[in-house]
């Protein structure tokens, strides 16, 4: 019988483990997890803040008996390192936990910026269910709350306090919403359609201090001062990995893992929002922290582990793409890929500013390598298409340089022809 041990207890870390009861039934498998609920989802935690689901509804698994039938060991405690040569991982209660194989799937952690003050009561991020509690009790309505960060998270968390009824002003450095998602004119759309909204927003602005008091008292650098009931941090987040300093397990962003989401140490792998894998549109690793590519690399990290013969085949990971489609209060918007282009390559935008569409697609060759997208719903899957798939459009390319809104006739025309062509081979 061999150990599996797992490091974390979001969506990769459990679907792991549930295949590897499937495909290694007579083995143990340990679930590390520093918090003390069950497992649950992160992304869920702006539906509890609205209402629409309770902490229950968060939890990954609800049967609460799910991983005690299926003979899967949940500990609570902090990997503190890996010391890999001994096959080990050293936790905070100073125990030690052999294994066998290793999967790291400790996703992310908030990134907290050096600003005086953000350690005073009523300064929280949203990260965790104790951090969703502290918000349900402090963004009543009509409450004056101010977030830091309008990035793709910062996004989905301003939905949820909008809903609130709270009184929210949104302060992001960059000079657009959602910076690292969209071009300046699509970010120009979002914050146009937020203040709209009623949301107050400042973009190419930042906190510079928090001041204690009741409420709090917040220094902004173009020379406000804005009194606040509650401040969210939400700056972004950045691989939860600090504890693999000095373990011999390569790092660069995220953990670095190969097509079978094996780092380079032999039996130790990654998947998650802590892993660096394959991006298939742009020829490079990545960290692509999104939950459908977590459950990808889980599975094929979870396959690999459980394999007996290191010479038979192995699960591979066809490949992670940036992919994110967000809905800020009604107004939906898509990036896939390269969507701020590639040297050399081409691009052509169309843009609606008084109905909030926009379109921005980036081509390397005859291929759409990236794009950006507004109010352009109908158009989402087959973006991702012709990215993921990485099409030669032929002529349609020029077509689509003349009008970017054919996209479903390129689609039809060259994606399922080069379908029929891989069948034929």
């Amino acid at each position: 019988m061999r150990r599996h041990v797992i490091l974390g207890t979001g969506p990769a870390g459990v679907i792991a483990a549930e295949t590897l009861r499937k495909h290694a039934p007579g083995d143990e498998i340990v679930i590390v997890g520093d918090e003390p609920e069950p497992p649950y989802s992160r992304m869920a935690i702006p539906y509890l803040l609205v209402g629409q689901i309770d902490e229950r509804g968060t939890y990954l698994r609800k049967d609460p008996a799910h991983f005690e039938q299926l003979g899967v060991r949940l500990r609570r405690a902090r990997a503190v390192h890996v010391d890999a040569p001994q096959r080990q991982v050293l936790l905070d209660d100073g125990s030690a936990l052999p294994f066998d194989t290793l999967l790291v799937a400790t996703g992310s952690k908030p990134v907290h910026p050096p600003i005086p003050g953000m350690d005073l009561p009523h300064v929280h991020t949203c990260w965790t269910l104790e951090d969703a509690r502290h918000i349900q009790r402090l963004a009543q309505p009509g409450a004056r709350v101010l977030q830091m960060g309008a990035g793709f998270i910062g996004c989905i968390i301003m939905e949820a306090l909008a809903a609130r009824g709270v009184q929210l002003t949104v302060v992001e450095m960059g000079d657009r919403m959602v910076p690292r998602m969209m071009g300046p004119i699509a970010g120009g759309m979002i914050k146009s359609w937020c203040e709209g909204k009623g949301v107050r927003v400042y973009t190419g602005t930042r906190v510079e201090a928090v001041d204690a008091g009741t409420p709090l008292s917040v220094r902004l650098s173009n020379g406000e001062r804005l009194s606040v009931d509650l401040l969210i941090s939400a700056t972004g987040v950045k691989p939860n990995i600090a504890f693999l300093e000095n373990s011999g397990i390569r790092c660069l962003q995220g953990v670095l893992t190969d097509e079978h989401m094996q780092t380079n140490v032999p039996g130790v792998y990654a998947a998650g929002d802590c892993a660096e894998a394959f991006d298939v549109a742009s020829g490079r690793t990545i960290v692509s922290a999104i939950q459908p590519n977590a459950a990808d690399q889980a599975y094929v990290a979870a396959l690999n582990m459980a394999a007996l013969d290191a010479r038979r085949p192995r699960a591979v990971l066809r490949g992670v793409t940036q992919i994110n489609v967000l809905d800020t209060l009604g107004l939906v918007s898509a990036s896939f890929g390269d969507w701020q282009g590639v040297p050399g390559g081409q691009h052509v935008e169309l843009t609606d500013r008084e109905r909030h569409r926009h379109l921005s697609l980036q081509f390397d060759g005859d291929r759409l390598v990236g794009c950006n997208s507004v109010g352009w719903t109908q158009h989402v899957g087959v973006m991702r298409g012709l990215v993921e798939g990485r099409v030669s459009l032929g002529p349609w390319k020029d077509r689509l340089l003349e009008d970017p809104t054919r996209l479903m006739e390129a689609y039809l025309a060259r994606a399922q022809a080069q379908d029929r062509r891989a069948v034929l081979q």
